[in-house]
């Protein structure tokens, strides 16, 4: 899987696993925040993210830190998955 088809595939994902249902993959920008005032999303779905890629792409987060610095954007996510995939 090439990173594009991995970022839809992972806007797809945050759509379904934090019931986004009003918004499509074309709503979401690879650069865009995932937390704040952009996507606006909370520490709730902050931990339902770290499910996502511990079921869909076998990938434990182990520290909070380390949350904060994958969970930036799809762009970063993709990224981390890409280079941690086992």
């Amino acid at each position: 899987m090439n990173k594009d088809d991995l970022k839809l595939k992972l806007k797809e994902q945050i759509i379904e696993y934090l019931n986004l249902l009003d918004m499509t993959p074309e709503d979401i920008k690879d650069d865009e925040l995932l937390f704040g005032e952009e996507l606006g999303l909370d520490s709730i779905d902050s931990l339902e993210l770290v499910v996502l890629l511990e079921r869909e792409y076998d990938i434990k987060i182990e520290s909070a830190t380390d949350g904060r610095k994958i969970l930036v954007d799809v762009n970063t996510i993709a990224d981390y998955i890409i280079e941690h995939k086992k």
